[in-house]
């Protein structure tokens, strides 16, 4: 999961120095917020 929330974010900053829609840059920030809190959520007993 933190794997993927790494991915997500290394996304969302190369399509914002492409110059992207904010949209689709908010989405993959989301996203990978989403992924961070599966993450923590996965490590509780």
């Amino acid at each position: 999961m933190m794997g993927l929330a790494g991915l997500l974010i290394g996304g969302a900053l190369s399509f914002r120095s492409q110059g992207l829609p904010k949209l689709l840059i908010i989405s993959f920030w989301v996203l990978a917020a989403m992924s961070l809190v599966a993450a923590y959520l996965l490590t509780l007993p």
